[in-house]
This record gives structure tokens, sequence and C-alpha cells, in this order.
């Protein structure tokens, strides 16, 4: 592996969903070093949630382990980078008082609790809002007359979080900050009429403060968004080898992460990430004609506009049953890692039949705001004659994590969105040629998934980092040329063209799904 200089380099720092990962990576996106830590969210008082204890430690953990590979790797301890930034999990509610004290405990995009507000909202402004966006947080907040709203100052995500304690600066990047509050392209700014509509909100509910004094500064990829502060680099590596003085890029969600690591930040391009959620996000080149409940409209990190199909379930009922298959497997004496025994599985599925053999599971761990659930249940349904191997359950699992995103795909298709290419990231694509294959058949369209698809969002951000390092470095590309010229424009990846066969088993297996969800529906309201 070619050595770089330390402070050529960029530091990415994403919190997922089950994972938090550190990805360093040199001025030609190439990866030097990569740490992690598992993290569960728990489900306490009526939310799905993370202390941000947790948050802490995992971050500390994962920049440790990166830190490890990189002395291993290079010789020589970490001791700066060249810049860094953070992304996380998009969305939520994390409010804090003038003394900068948590006043609610911090409720993720998971939670399906925000009815009455995200229906009022979108009605007032003529825009979906969804239940996971913050202001619908706040706003279902104000309904229930919670005591503490009374006493916000700042409002952000958790990615906004993390970067203020890093920084000090309470600013946001543009993508994460469409998942706060609608953004308006032109100005690269929360929408000015919406915010002066919700402030009128605020009054009627006896409010002395604005939105706007509420919500993180809004930035734009290559911004100036501060330094890392001796405290801050004290938080990254308590050991205190990290030097503080790093420039950090603007914090980001990972839906904006997802698309820097794809190369899909250029209009009528698009990427699909697959992990815990799954979501798709393609570049507008004109707004769509009507508002759907089923699709958000966000940015890309340096603005333009993005619909985003959200699904809040993708692969937790898919480890679930892997997990399951690890216990057979320990129990006839063939113990394995999850890193050997996902791909035997996924690859196994391609032995099944291209419609599951009638074989359906429905993968609701929690609501789906695309197929309007509150809340789920794992459920498997099957036919007395169904096929029942382990070929068709695997692959009907696999079909199961993407069939709720491409209920919301079709959406887009019916308004004519035009998509040049798209591609796949995250865990689902980890084993070559099998989600990839399959997302191909469901999408209709050609998936591409680059060598680097199993970082995922992390790599993303330190990407982002580093084109922050090149503007200051005097680079006058825009973020899509500098992802195009800089990074991508030899990187390795793999297409595949959907196959007839498993378009039609896919159809075929989305439509039996459909019908699955009035199980699920019966299943949520009885069991």
């Amino acid at each position: 592996m070619k050595k770089f200089e330390q402070k050529s380099t960029a530091l990415g720092i994403e919190l997922g969903s089950t994972r938090i990962k550190a990805v360093l990576a040199g001025p030609d996106g190439s990866v030097l070093a990569s740490g992690a830590h598992d993290w569960e969210n728990h489900f306490e008082g009526g939310y799905w949630t993370y202390p941000l204890s947790e948050v802490w430690d995992g971050i500390q953990d994962a920049y440790h382990n990166l830190a490890e590979d990189y002395q291993k790797t290079c010789g020589e301890p970490l001791t700066t980078v060249g810049a860094l930034g953070v992304s996380a999990m998009m969305h939520g509610y994390l409010p804090f008082d003038k003394e900068g004290n948590q006043l609610a405990a911090f409720r993720t995009w998971r939670n399906t609790t925000t009815g009455p507000a995200a229906e009022a909202l979108t009605e007032r402004f003529h825009f979906n809002i969804p239940q996971r966006w913050s202001v619908a947080h706040l706003y279902q907040a104000i309904l229930n007359g919670e005591d503490h709203v009374k006493d916000i100052d700042f409002l952000t995500t958790l990615a906004g979080y993390v970067h203020w304690q890093l920084t000090g600066k309470k600013v946001l990047g543009i993508g994460d900050a469409a998942g706060m509050f609608p953004i308006d392209s032109a100005t690269c700014d929360y929408d000015a009429a919406m915010m002066a509509s919700f402030d009128e909100l605020l009054a009627e509910a006896k409010l002395p403060c604005h939105l706007r004094d509420l919500l993180p500064q809004v930035l734009c990829a290559g911004q100036d968004a501060g330094t890392l502060t001796e405290a801050g680099a004290k938080l990254l590596d308590p050991t205190g080898t990290l030097q503080s003085g790093a420039p950090v890029c603007p914090p980001e969600g990972d839906a904006g992460t997802g698309m820097a690591a794809t190369n899909t930040v250029a209009v009528r391009t698009g990427n699909v990430s697959a992990g815990t959620s799954i979501f798709a996000m393609v570049v507008l080149e004109k707004p769509l004609q009507n508002v759907y409940p089923e699709i958000d409209l966000v940015t890309t990190p340096d603005g333009a506009p993005v619909a985003m199909v959200h699904c809040n379930n993708c692969t937790s009922d898919l480890n679930a049953w892997v997990n399951l298959f690890g216990q057979v497997a320990a129990l006839c004496g063939a113990k394995m890692p999850a890193s050997q025994l996902f791909p035997l599985l996924f690859n196994a599925s391609l032995e099944g039949a291209p419609d599951c053999g009638d074989v359906v599971p429905v993968n609701y761990y929690s609501g789906e705001g695309v197929t309007h659930f509150d809340a789920g249940h794992p459920l498997l349904l099957r036919t007395a004659g169904s096929d029942f191997s382990l070929a068709n359950l695997m692959r009907a699992n696999i079909y199961s994590a993407m069939a709720t995103l491409k209920i919301g795909l079709d959406i887009l298709q019916d308004e004519k969105v035009a998509v040049d290419r798209l591609l796949g990231h995250g865990g689902l694509f980890k084993t070559p040629g099998v989600a990839q294959r399959y997302l191909a058949a469901a999408a209709q369209a050609p998936v591409t998934v680059m060598e680097t698809a199993g970082e995922g969002g992390p790599y993303g951000m330190a990407l982002l980092a580093g084109y922050r390092l090149a503007v200051l470095e005097g680079c006058p590309l825009n973020l899509a040329d500098y992802l195009q010229q800089k990074i991508f424009a030899d990187a390795p990846g793999s297409t595949l063209e959907p196959r007839e066969e498993d378009v039609r088993g896919f159809t075929a297996f989305l439509e039996r799904y459909k019908a699955a969800l009035e199980a699920e529906r019966a299943a949520v309201e009885h069991f």
C-alpha cells in the first residue's frame, strides 16, 4: 500500500445504526486504515434511542482500532490528519438548553411517533414532512405539551452534535440539514417561507423563539466548518496522540455520504444504501410534479435537489435468520464467523427460484412510512405447497430487504425521473454479485458496485473531508467534478444488467409481498 504524508490524509467517521466506523483515506481516495465498533439502539420510554455516553465510547473505540490499523500498516503512530469529518444517521431529535444540557433522550429516525405533526406540517407547507424529520419531532413535542420544549436553545442531529463537541461549531452540512427542515436549493439554506410559517406555530404555542435560532447553520461541501479543538482531539483519542488543529468539513447525514461514496452527486445519478435501513437517492434534473408522503426531497452535500425513498427496515430480519443458521451450524460442530457465514448463505440464495417458491418474509421490525405502518413485527408467510428450501428462504429474505424500496421507486418511475446510473453500497452488497443482481431485477436497471462498496458512508465522509482539504489548497473543482476526476476516474467496480428471469421473479414476489402486508397489519394490531 502506498504511504502518504499524514497531513494529506482525510478521516471520515460515521455513526450508523449498528456500527460506528472510521476510515482514513489518502488524497487519491485509497483506504489506508479503518476501525469499527458495534452498537445497538435501545427501546426506552417509548422511543428508539442511543445514550450519548455510548456515542463517545463507540467513537473512541472505532478511532482506537483505526489508529492501531494505521500503526500496523504504516509503521508509525497516527498523530494528525489533513482533514476530518463526521456523519451519522439522519433526522431525529437531539434538543439542548443554553448550558448544553441534553433535554430529552435522542429520538432516532426509527421512531414513528410523530404522525399528527408530520401530517399537519405536510399540509401546511405543501411539502412532504416525514415522521422521522427533526421538525416533525419538534412539533410533535409541542403538540404533546412536553415540558422541555420551552428550554430548547439548540436542536440538531447526531452528526451535528458530535461535530459541535469536536469543534465548538453549531453547523450542519446541507444534506443532513435537509432531513431537519426543508431546504431551498437556490439559496442553499432553510426554506425561508416555510420557516416563517413554522414561526407562527411557535408563536401560537407561546414559545418566544424563532426556528432559525434553534437549528444549526447550513453549510455546503467544501465550506469552513471549523477545526478540531484540543478538547475535541481528546474526545476522539483519549491517549492524547492525535493533535488538534485539523480542518473539519461540514457534518453530513448517511444519505450524503452514500452519494459521495458512490460518486452519485451529479444530476441523473442515483445510489442505493442498504444496511439496517435502505434508501435510494436520485439527483433530480427537474422538480417532482406532486407531493408524495413516500418520497423525501433532500439535497446532495453541495445542495442539488434529491428525491429520496427511505425505508426503515432492511437487514435486521435477514441478519436474525443468518444468526439462527449460525446457531444451527455451531450445534453441528461447524461454528464460523459471520464474515464466512454471510457469503455462504448469500451465494446459496442464487440456487433459489426466481420468485422464491412462494416463501414471503415481511421484514418489518419497526414502522414503515412508505407502506404506512406505525409499527412492525417480522413475519414469515408461505403456502402449504411452497418450496421451503434454504435457497428460497435466503433469496426471499434478501428480496424482502429491498421490496419496500421498490414500492417507492415505482413512484419515481411514474414521475418519469431519469437515472443514468445506479450504484449500490453498504453491508448488503459485501457478497459480490448477489444483492447487486437482485437490486438490478427490482429496479429494472443496471446496478454498479465499486470495490469500496463495503466501506459505505464512512468512506464517503472521508472523501468529503478530502474535498474540504482540496478546497483549502486551492482546488477549483465543484464536488461532482472533484469526485469524478480525482477519486473515481479509474475506480474498479462491476456492473450487472437485470436478467429477464430475475425481473419476472421479483415482480411475482413483490405482488405476494404486497398481499402479505395485510397479514402484517393484522399482526401489528393483534399480536
